[in-house]
C-alpha cells in the first residue's frame, strides 16, 4: 500500500458573509475532495499544541508524528537545513523576510511578493556591511540571518502585525541589540538600492528592510524510515517543508513551477507526486497558495487556490491501491488575515467510510475519528 498526504497550508477558515455564511471550503467546487470525504472517513486534527503558536513550522512537524514540545527550536535552522547550511555549534538562525514599513507601520510583510532575484541582490550588498552575521537569500521574500552567537530573541512573524506599528513588536532578549542593528543597516542600504527604485517606478512595494523572527539552533529530528518503517518524500515550494524533510531524512522533490504562491503549478505537483509514489512508500504534497490569499485577505483567490488543489487531486485519485488524506495545517481565516490554532478537518480515503457527505470544516466534525491530536495523525494513517 502507497500512502499520500495532500496538504493545503491554511485552507480552513471561518464562515464568511460574503460567501452566504459558508467557509471558502463549503463555497469552493470541491468535488474530488468531497469524493475523499464521502468515500472515506473524516475528523478533525489539533495540529497546535497547547502555549505554541499557530505557525506552519509546529503545525507540518505535528502533522508529520514530530511533537514540536520536543522536536521544535525555531522556524530558521528548519529552513536552514532547506538551504543546505549547516548550522554550527551555538549559531542561531532567524527567519528573515524582506517587509515594507512606512512610517513605522508594516504595511506588507513580503514586499510585494519580491523575486528571489530581487531579493538575492539586496542581500548581497546588506551582507558586506554586516559584519559577522550573515544573510542568506531564499525564495521570494523568505530569506535567512545567521547569529554566531546567538542566545534566542522573543520576535514577532511580521505577517501577524500587518497594518500595526512595528515599534512594540521589535525584538527583545538577548540577541536583540545585533538584530535592531541589523534591521536598522538595512534600512540604509535599501533605501536607494536600484532594486527598490526600479519596483517604485513599476509601482511595487520596495524592500524598505529586513524582520528577522522564530530563531533557533539546530533541531533533531528521528529519522522518517526508522519512526514509521517506511520510504517518505516531501513536495513543497517553501523553505520550511524542505528544511523538515531534510532533517528527517525524507527526499526533497523539486517541482518545475512549484512557487510557494498562488501562481504555482497544482497539477505538476501532483503528477510528480504520483509518479515518486512508483520509489517512495509515502508522500506528502505541500501547497502554500490557500494561506498566501489567506494573508492577503483575498477571499476569491482563497476559492480559487482551493478549487485548482481539487482539480490537481483529480490526478492522485486515479492512481490505485493509495491511500489518500486531505487536510490544513492549520486556518488562515480571511477575517484576520494570519494563523489561528483552531483544529483542522481532515479526510481519509481507505480506512473505512463513515457517511460523511462532503470536506470542508462543518462536516468533518461529524466524522467518525472526532478530535486526534496532530502527532497521533500518520500513526493511524499507516496503521493496518
Amino acid at each position: 500500500m502507497k500512502y499520500i498526504v495532500i496538504l493545503g497550508d491554511g485552507m480552513a477558515d471561518e464562515p464568511l458573509a460574503e460567501l452566504g455564511g459558508r467557509t471558502p471550503l463549503e463555497y469552493a467546487e470541491t468535488p474530488n475532495m468531497d469524493r475523499i470525504a464521502r468515500e472515506g472517513c473524516c475528523g478533525m486534527l489539533r495540529t497546535v499544541p497547547e502555549g505554541f503558536e499557530p505557525g506552519s513550522d509546529i503545525a507540518n512537524l505535528s502533522v508529520l508524528g514530530y511533537d514540536p514540545r520536543v522536536s521544535y527550536t525555531g522556524r530558521g535552522p528548519l529552513e536552514a537545513a532547506s538551504m543546505g547550511i549547516d548550522l554550527r555549534e551555538g549559531e542561531m538562525a532567524y527567519r528573515c523576510n524582506l517587509v515594507t514599513v512606512r512610517d513605522g507601520l508594516m504595511v506588507d510583510f513580503n514586499a510585494g511578493h519580491i523575486s528571489s532575484a530581487e531579493g538575492a541582490a539586496l542581500l548581497r550588498d546588506l551582507d558586506l556591511v554586516l559584519g559577522g552575521v550573515r544573510v542568506y537569500p531564499g525564495i521570494s521574500y523568505r530569506n535567512l540571518l545567521v547569529l554566531p552567537e546567538g542566545r534566542g530573541s522573543l520576535t514577532t512573524p511580521p505577517h501577524d502585525i500587518v497594518g500595526r506599528f512595528i515599534q512594540e513588536y521589535l525584538p527583545r532578549g538577548d540577541d536583540a541589540a545585533v538584530l535592531l542593528e541589523c534591521m536598522e543597516r538595512s534600512c540604509e542600504v535599501f533605501a536607494d538600492h536600484p532594486v527598490n527604485r526600479r519596483r517604485v517606478q513599476e509601482g511595487k512595494n520596495p524592500a524598505t528592510g529586513i524582520w528577522p523572527w522564530s530563531g533557533g539552533k539546530r533541531p533533531s529530528l528521528e529519522p522518517f524510515r526508522e519512526k514509521y518503517g517506511l520510504a517518505g518524500g516531501v513536495i513543497s515550494g517553501v523553505d520550511l517543508l524542505r528544511g523538515i524533510a531534510r532533517l528527517a531524512g525524507m527526499e526533497v522533490i523539486f517541482v518545475p513551477g512549484a512557487t510557494g504562491f498562488i501562481d504555482t503549478d497544482y497539477k505538476a505537483k501532483a503528477r510528480y507526486a504520483v509518479d515518486a509514489l512508483d520509489r517512495l512508500d509515502f508522500v506528502y504534497m505541500h501547497v502554500e497558495a490557500p494561506d498566501e490569499a489567506g494573508h492577503m485577505g483575498s477571499v476569491e483567490e482563497k476559492v480559487r487556490a482551493i478549487e485548482r488543489l481539487d482539480e490537481a487531486i483529480g490526478l492522485i485519485l486515479e492512481r490505485p491501491e493509495t491511500v489518500v488524506a486531505v487536510l490544513p495545517d492549520h486556518p488562515t481565516p480571511i477575517r484576520c488575515r494570519t494563523h489561528t490554532a483552531d483544529p483542522v478537518p481532515f479526510a481519509v480515503l481507505g480506512k473505512g467510510k463513515d457517511g460523511v457527505k462532503g470536506f470542508s470544516e462543518r462536516e468533518a466534525r461529524k466524522g467518525s475519528f472526532g478530535l486526534m491530536e496532530g502527532a497521533a495523525f500518520l500513526p493511524m494513517l499507516f496503521s493496518t
